[in-house]
Formats: structure tokens, C-alpha cells, sequence
């Protein structure tokens, strides 16, 4: 019979006894999840709360309101009986919000793309800095500034526009007086939020993938193929987030607005022509020297600023929403 050798085996290897490593890791993560969590809750909650407080308040107000809130052109809160709306409100809110749109963000997107892809480095440093720098500017010193150098020499632009573009209806000035209108009201605003949707649309453009733009200049793309082929598409819901956030501040801008503006609650389609209001504008009129009854008719229509804000940034992120394929975070 063969005989068999034993085969050695290796003893076993020495059992390590490993410290346990600390759970602090966890507790923080959980820390900063209840935090994250109850900032979101509380910010619900003061969102509801100022909702119901203005709607309870204008609940009080609309009831013994003896015109129609949203037709009436006349606002008498104190008046026997009481007659106010915000006919003429709604349309000067909406109407010089459109006109500061309309000049300041397009003026904005040009100079982030200056900024971000024409300028030098030691121009572009400065002068961002100066963009940034003005939106830290007081809203009542564009307003003095607005009152004593942009109503004199508006006249003349005015004048101009009824002239050669009076035919539209829109610059048509029917009316002798200072430029103070909701024309220069929408200037005004523009030069306001033209630092945010700059500052805004700067950084997002500066974010835009370099390899996406190095791609197109090796196909032979030129400087503007590549910004509208390639910045622009990136940057487009970045660019309508800064809009919103100009859009929210023209809304509901008050100092400037009230120094500018000389207020009449009349509706013309007559841009040039002095009168008008906006919400901000009538609240801080009026506030002071309104009652009870007033104040509750004034914060019914601050409900409707509210609700036109909450209204514009919903339909905002919808279009950002539904144009996701543009956005950063699928490039």
C-alpha cells in the first residue's frame, strides 16, 4: 500500500480586530437632511402663511367693495361707498414690466456675451464687476436719479418718437407734459434689472462646455456660429431663470417707480403720455394716510401682485421644464 504524506497546511492568518469606524459621518448626513428638510417645510409654511393673512384681509375689503375689483377704474376705498379697483394697477404693472423686458434683456445677453467670450481677461474682470456693482445700487437712487436726468431728457426722445413712430398709436403723445409716463417708468426699471439678468446669463454662458465650443471652431464654425450654436442653446434656460428674477423685481419695484411716475388712474394705450400706476407705486402712496378699510383695499391688490408673481415664475419653470434639452445638466 502507497503511503501517503501529509500535506502542510498554512496555519491561519492572525485575526485583526478593526476599530469600528465612527457613525459621525451618518448623524451628520442626518443632521443636514432634517435641516435641508425643515428650511423647505418652514419656507411652505411662510408661503402659506402670507397667502392666508392677505387673502383673509382682502376677503374684507372686496366684500364691501361697491364697484368691480378687476374693472373699476377709480380707486376711493374711504369714499361712501366705498368704490376701488385695480383695473388701471393691473395694466401699468404689467405694461412697464413688458417695456423693461423688452429693452433690458436683450441689451443684458449681449454684454454677458461680451463679457464671457469677446472681451479680454483685463476687461472683462473690471467690468463685470461694475455690472455686478450696480445691481447693489439703492432702488431710491435710481429713482432721484430717474426724477432730476432721465425725465428732462426724455422729452426729447419723446418728442422724436411721436413723430416719426406716432403713427403706431403706441408713441402717439396726445397729452403737454414731463415725461412722466409709464415709457420712462419701463426705461427706468430696465436700467434696474439689468445687472441681474446679466450677471445671471454671464455665468451660465461661462459654464458652457469648452470642448462643445472647441468642436465647432475645428469644423470651421466661425465666433458667432459657435455662440448660437453652442452658448446660446446651452445657455437658454439659464438665460429665462434670469429674466424671472428681473421680471419678479420690476414687478413689484416701489421707490423708484413712485418717484418717476405721476400717477392717475386713467388707462391709455398712449405710452408717452403722462399717468398711470402699478401695484408697488399705489401701495406706498397710499398706505399712510389710508384707515383701516384702506389698508385692507390696499393689500387686497398687493394679493393680486402676489398671485401675478407666483403666476410668472410657475410659467417660467414650466418653459425651462419643457426645453430640458437645452439646460446644462444634459450636456
Amino acid at each position: 500500500m502507497a503511503s501517503t504524506t501529509p500535506i502542510d497546511t498554512p496555519p491561519p492568518p492572525p485575526v485583526v480586530h478593526k476599530r469600528a469606524r465612527p457613525r459621525t459621518g451618518r448623524a451628520g448626513d442626518k443632521v443636514f437632511l432634517g435641516l435641508s428638510r425643515g428650511s423647505g417645510i418652514l419656507l411652505l409654511v411662510i408661503m402659506a402663511s402670507i397667502a392666508v393673512f392677505l387673502t383673509y384681509r382682502a376677503a374684507l375689503a372686496v366684500s364691501k367693495d361697491q364697484g368691480n375689483f378687476f374693472t373699476t377704474f377709480d380707486w376711493n376705498p374711504a369714499g361712501n361707498p366705498p368704490v376701488f379697483g385695480i383695473a388701471v394697477l393691473l395694466f401699468g404693472t404689467v405694461v412697464s414690466s413688458i417695456i423693461a423686458m423688452a429693452i433690458a434683456v436683450p441689451v443684458a445677453v449681449g454684454i454677458a456675451l461680451f463679457i464671457s467670450h469677446y472681451a479680454p481677461r483685463k476687461l472683462a474682470a473690471p467690468l463685470a464687476y461694475v455690472v455686478d456693482l450696480l445691481a447693489a445700487v439703492p432702488s431710491i437712487v435710481y429713482g432721484i436719479w430717474g426724477a432730476l436726468f432721465l425725465v428732462p431728457y426724455l422729452e426729447g426722445l419723446n418728442l422724436w418718437l411721436d413723430q416719426f413712430f406716432g403713427w403706431t398709436y403706441l408713441f402717439e403723445k396726445t397729452e403737454v407734459g414731463v415725461a412722466r409716463s409709464l415709457f420712462t417708468v419701463g426705461i427706468l426699471l430696465a436700467i434696474m434689472i439689468l445687472p441681474i439678468v446679466t450677471s445671471v446669463s454671464r455665468e451660465v454662458f461661462l459654464q458652457v462646455p469648452r470642448t462643445n465650443e472647441e468642436a465647432a471652431l475645428a469644423l470651421g464654425a466661425t465666433r458667432w456660429e459657435v455662440i448660437r450654436l453652442s452658448v446660446l442653446p446651452f445657455g437658454r434656460s439659464g438665460v429665462i431663470s434670469a429674466s424671472m428674477l428681473g421680471l419678479g423685481r420690476a414687478l413689484g419695484e416701489t421707490m423708484a417707480v413712485a418717484t418717476v411716475l405721476s400717477p392717475s388712474f386713467i388707462i391709455s394705450g398712449h405710452l408717452l403720455n403722462p399717468g398711470g400706476g402699478t401695484f408697488a407705486q399705489n401701495i406706498a402712496a397710499k398706505f399712510d394716510e389710508a384707515d383701516q378699510f384702506g389698508r385692507d383695499a390696499l393689500i387686497a391688490s398687493g394679493l393680486v401682485l402676489f398671485v401675478l408673481t407666483l403666476l410668472v415664475n410657475g410659467a417660467a419653470r414650466l418653459i425651462i421644464a419643457r426645453r430640458k434639452e437645452y439646460s446644462g445638466a444634459n450636456a
